[in-house]
């Protein structure tokens, strides 16, 4: 129960980044808020990857069954 708790916060983290960086580029004019953007989308893709390294390390302890 906890993995999917653990798996849902990443998602809904990884929705609010990807949402600020959508902000962000629509209010820049400036080059200092364009490096934030970069930023946003650099967590994201992180949390991305650590919610993938996650879940096949849940299926491989077992603690989220596998199919077959």
């Amino acid at each position: 129960m906890l993995a999917k708790i653990l798996i849902l916060v990443t998602l809904v983290m990884i929705l609010a980044s990807l949402f600020s960086a959508l902000a962000l580029l629509f209010k820049n004019d400036d080059a200092s808020k364009r490096k934030r953007v970069v930023q946003a989308l650099t967590v994201r893709i992180s949390l991305s990857i650590g919610l993938f390294l996650t879940l096949l390390a849940s299926i491989y302890f077992g603690l989220i069954p596998g199919r077959g």
